[in-house]
């Protein structure tokens, strides 16, 4: 992944454009391949810039706020869900007739981002330990701080760059091999497919039928799908104010036990809708309560993970893992869920649960918690967690482990 943000996410835009235009002239041409490589450039520009803007907000953001500046990219994502429900109305752009301007308007955020990106510095880290440029990273951080004191984490990146001094960036496949990375890779695989295999993306395919049983009329459900969305979004803004105050790992036990709650009363009232008049209502509470608690947790707690975890040589080659990660397992359960739902019937989100408690778990007992403290110190704390018997040892001072003997 490149470390020039700002050039990378400019260059990104020209999928959106692209895109864009293929959508709108789709309909004239005839041509559904073009909305196949419309889709096909939009997903690389997704993929790429929810990568690159977590990384850059996770590390020019002071470590007091780190956790909520990081968050940021799932409330703009859960806006977009929203932005997109309601323009898909059929009062809007949902009509049949308005689709390729549906599909075209992607090209709004990406003429926003190219008109403010330039106003913005390059990531005060990036410009000290990567480029040595220490006058360029006490400019970027006058710009983001809007203070002159900035004498103390000056000091602090001065610290991580003595520490990642003569190392290269990582490869992704390295990161599989050195065992100083062991627990790193291991949260960021697991918790990285709990948030694809949890089951939140389900149950926003599953919803709409679930509103039908309801009695809600056809016409009127996307109306109540549009509900989804907005809960999303104020789980996200929710779990921003609060990932500071009681941290990450409270969020991501807390958000994945209480899915996992809501997940089974989901379960039970599929089963007996056909009993209990009012058991549908209590499916459709669930699916509002499923989204709200997978938005204060998991949405926004897990992209941060990468930022946090790794250290300045590593992460990109760890957001590139995740990334990949993500986005394949969200391709499989899309495949995968149409066979979900006719093999298991009412029971399809018992998969789902169990992924559910296994996060919970191992957070609860693997992750360490990294909030108010320095990328440094928390590859201290997981230097002694990935290798136990030498915690007694000297204090660690760097990524490079060498060990000898008086002989």
């Amino acid at each position: 992944m490149p470390r020039l943000w700002k050039k990378s996410l400019l260059a990104n835009n020209v999928f959106v454009a692209a895109a864009a235009i293929l959508f709108g002239f789709s309909r004239r041409a005839g041509s559904f391949e073009m909305l196949v490589l419309g889709r096909l450039l939009v997903g690389v520009s997704t993929g790429l810039s929810m990568n690159v803007q977590t990384m850059y907000l996770g590390e020019s953001a002071p470590k007091e706020l780190r956790g909520a500046v990081a968050m940021t990219p799932a409330i703009f994502a859960a806006l977009g869900i929203v932005i997109g429900q309601v323009v898909g109305l059929r009062e809007l752009l949902g009509d049949p007739g308005a689709w390729p301007l549906l599909l075209a308007s992607c090209l709004v955020p990406g003429v926003l981002q190219l008109a403010s990106l330039p106003l913005l510095p390059e990531s005060p880290r990036y410009l000290l330990i990567d480029r040595g440029d220490t006058e360029a990273c006490l400019a970027a951080l006058h710009r983001l701080r809007g203070t002159t004191n900035v004498a103390g984490e000056l000091a602090e990146l001065e610290e991580e760059r003595a520490a990642c001094q003569g190392q290269r960036a990582w490869r992704p496949w390295e990161l599989f091999q050195d065992r100083g990375l062991r627990r790193q890779v291991t949260s960021l695989v697991v918790l990285g497919s709990a948030l694809e295999l949890c089951g939140n993306d389900s149950v926003y395919a599953y919803a709409s039928s679930v509103f039908r049983e309801a009695g809600i009329p056809k016409g009127k459900v996307q109306y109540a799908v549009l509900g989804t969305g907005s809960c999303e979004l104020l789980a996200a803004c929710l779990s921003c104010v609060l990932i500071e105050r009681v941290g990450r790992r409270v969020l991501l036990i807390g958000g994945y036990c209480l899915m996992a709650c809501w997940g089974t009363v989901f379960t039970v009232a599929l089963c007996l809708q056909s009993s209990f008049p009012w058991m549908p209502y209590l499916a459709m509470s669930c699916i509002f309560a499923f989204v709200l608690s997978f938005g204060v947790g998991p949405a926004g707690v897990t992209g941060i993970l990468a930022t946090e975890l790794f250290d300045q040589k590593a992460r990109p080659a760890a957001y590139m893992v995740a990334g990949a990660l993500v986005w394949t397992l969200l391709f499989l359960v899309g495949l995968g869920f149409p066979f979900l739902k006719e093999g298991l019937s009412h029971f399809l989100y018992v998969p789902f649960l169990g992924v559910c408690v296994c996060a919970a778990i191992y957070t609860g007992f693997f992750l360490p918690e990294t909030k108010g403290k320095t990328f440094l110190e928390i590859s201290k704390e997981l230097h002694k967690l990935n290798f136990p018997r030498q915690s007694q040892g000297p204090e660690w001072t760097g990524p490079e482990v060498i060990l000898s003997t008086e002989l």
